[in-house]
């Protein structure tokens, strides 16, 4: 399965993140996030997507929709939202719902990754 996660705002969240890249056996993964977001460093190869949090959400959305249009291989994606507002939760979810692409959210617990 292919990894989706939005790396933003929020103390620790990147730690999920980080987390959930080292411990599962993703196909792909695919890191959202803003200009500052590129600092995030992993060990596994990763494919970052560039956007401007700053937009309004339908702008999000759009931006959103049209960079990740051809990037995801699979019927369904695992997301994690453990980082990032509700504006750009909102604005990923409907872009891979619009893409289409099945979801299932993910985050790491302390007995592991767990879907739901």
């Amino acid at each position: 399965m292919e990894l989706v996660a939005l790396l933003s705002s929020g103390k620790g969240t990147w730690g999920q993140v980080s987390g959930l890249i080292k411990q599962g056996d993703w196909e792909k993964i695919i890191l959202v996030g803003d200009a500052f977001s590129k600092n995030f460093t992993s060990e596994k190869k990763f494919e970052f997507v560039q956007i401007d949090f700053t937009k309004g959400l339908k702008e999000l959305q759009g931006e959103l929709s049209g960079k990740l249009k051809g990037k995801i291989d699979g019927l369904e994606v695992a997301l994690s939202i453990a980082s990032g507002s509700g504006k750009e939760h909102m604005a990923l979810i409907s872009s891979l719902i619009n893409l289409p692409v099945g979801i299932k959210f993910t985050a790491l617990t302390k007995d592991g990754i767990i879907y739901f």
